[in-house]
């Protein structure tokens, strides 16, 4: 009797659908980064009126993505500091024109993008960081949130759920940021107000495995995806999109109950 493939195993069968390549290029070191963490963190953890919970949802080794709400120029900053490790986020060209600001880019690791490569481009460079095994800092809603009423989460894109899809070993750990629209405000502030109450809540995380099979999530068999891998393409494509929108649409659920505004 033959033994039924394991749900990796027939995951797999639908890789040429699904797989983001990453660029080839090498993540850069950042020693300055180091640095930073480490007399810069203590010096800022008594001046913040900082209030940070769940930390220890945040795997300190391996590949996972850290997907929190954006309402401030200062939101990536705080997932960095509260992260406890290494934490690349992706950033546009403009960042990279500045000096001062070139040299803050590069020494917390961010990477830059060039906005002439489109969405693609950018996420091969996103899977450049998940596929050596590090910490990608994401914003689902995939810029920040310009509402000025309540709620201000945006409904988030599916990049987050395509390479999560792509690495599907890595962790998703949903973050709720609070505040930080009030300590920084783009346009009106040109400095962070350090006495402003701000605060990070990280929930529960969930790589794309665990969440496909689980019956609240894509509630999926290999079974099924083994029906599905012999499918027509356009059928493959409609049900995997159908698949990053539920998990996008449940991730941004989590931010939400998380606290974010």
């Amino acid at each position: 009797m033959t033994e039924a493939p394991s749900l990796e195993d027939a995951w797999q069968a639908l890789e040429s659908h699904w797989f983001i390549p990453p660029t080839g290029e090498v993540l850069q070191k950042t020693p300055s980064y180091s640095f930073l963490r480490m007399f810069l963190s203590p010096f800022l953890r008594p001046v913040l009126n900082a209030k940070l919970v769940g930390l220890h949802n945040i795997p300190r080794k391996g590949a996972v993505i850290l997907a929190a709400n954006h309402l401030s120029h200062v939101d990536p900053i705080l997932v960095i500091a509260a992260a406890r490790r290494t934490t690349h986020y992706l950033a546009k060209d403009g960042h990279f024109k500045n000096g001062l600001l070139r040299f803050v880019m590069r020494a917390t690791g961010q990477i830059e993008t060039k906005r002439d490569e489109g969405g693609e481009g950018a996420l091969s460079s996103a899977a450049d960081v998940l596929s050596e095994g590090q910490a990608l800092g994401i914003f689902p809603e995939g810029t920040r949130s310009k509402r000025t009423d309540a709620p201000f989460l945006l409904p988030g894109k599916t990049g987050i759920a395509r390479l999560a899809a792509s690495y599907p070993g890595a962790v998703i750990v949903p973050i709720a940021l609070t505040g930080t629209r009030n300590m920084m405000k783009p346009q009106d502030h040109k400095l962070p107000r350090l006495w402003r109450r701000i605060g990070l809540s990280a929930g529960v995380g969930i790589t794309w495995m665990q969440w496909l099979e689980h019956e609240n999530g894509g509630g999926m068999t290999s079974t099924q995806l083994l029906e599905l891998a012999e499918m027509e393409d356009h059928e493959i494509r409609s049900s995997l999109a159908n698949l990053y929108r539920k998990f996008t649409d449940q991730i941004m659920a989590s931010i939400s109950t998380l606290g974010a505004p």
